[in-house]
C-alpha cells in the first residue's frame, strides 16, 4: 500500500482511494441510482437533490476542505483493473488532542458487495488513520441488524464496544447503533459481546 503525496490517493492489491472529483459525477450518479434500494435500509434519508449535478459539486468541495483542513479524509474506491467506482469510504469527524480518533463511515454499490472489497478499502483507510495521520482510535457504526456490517467491521480487527441510542437518522427514524473501534495499539482480546 502507498500514498502519494501530491494527492492523496492509497493504493491497495485491487483497489485505487482517491477524493471525489468533478469528473466521477457520472458513475457515481449511475452507481448511486443502480443500487438505491440496497443503500437506503443503511444510510440518511436522501435529500431530493441527492443525485443532482449541484449535490454532487458540493460533495466535492466538501472533500477538498476537509482534506486541507484535516477534518476528514473522504475517499471514493475504484477497482485498479477497469478503474470502475465501487463506492466509498470516509474517515471522518477526525478529533486532534488527547482524542486523536476518527469515525468510518462506507458504502459499496450492490454490484461489488461481499467480494471482499470492502475489507480491503477499511484496511487500508485504518493502517492511514494509525501511520499517516497518526490517530489512536478508528471508531465506527452501524445497524445492530445490519449483519453484514458487522462482520465486515470484526473480521477488519474492530472490537464491539457498546450500544448508541438514537445514534443516527437512517432512513427517516431515529435509530439505534452498535458501536465499534480499532485501536492502534489494541491489547484486548477477541469478543464475543454483541
Amino acid at each position: 500500500m502507498r500514498m502519494l503525496r501530491r494527492r492523496l490517493r492509497i493504493e491497495t492489491e485491487r483497489l485505487s482511494l482517491r477524493p471525489p472529483v468533478h469528473a466521477d459525477f457520472t458513475p457515481w450518479t449511475a452507481l448511486r441510482a443502480e443500487s438505491e434500494a440496497f443503500l437506503r435500509p443503511w444510510e440518511p434519508t436522501w435529500a431530493t437533490d441527492h443525485l443532482s449535478r449541484k449535490a454532487f459539486t458540493n460533495r466535492v468541495y466538501w472533500a477538498n476542505r476537509s482534506i486541507a483542513s484535516g477534518t476528514a479524509v473522504p475517499l471514493f474506491l475504484f477497482r485498479r483493473e477497469d478503474d470502475r467506482l465501487l463506492g466509498a469510504i470516509t474517515l471522518d469527524n477526525v478529533r486532534r488532542g488527547p482524542a486523536q480518533s476518527g469515525t468510518l463511515g462506507y458504502w459499496i454499490g450492490q454490484p461489488f458487495a461481499r467480494q471482499g472489497y470492502m475489507a480491503e478499502a477499511i484496511g487500508a483507510v485504518v493502517h492511514h488513520a494509525f501511520e499517516r495521520m497518526d490517530l489512536s482510535r478508528v471508531e465506527a457504526a452501524c445497524l445492530p441488524e445490519n449483519v453484514a456490517s458487522r462482520g465486515l467491521l470484526e473480521r477488519s480487527g474492530f472490537k464491539y464496544e457498546g450500544v448508541a441510542q438514537s445514534y443516527l437518522q437512517i432512513n427517516g427514524r431515529w435509530r439505534t447503533h452498535v458501536l465499534y473501534a480499532a485501536l492502534r495499539l489494541d491489547r484486548r482480546g477477541r469478543t464475543q459481546v454483541g
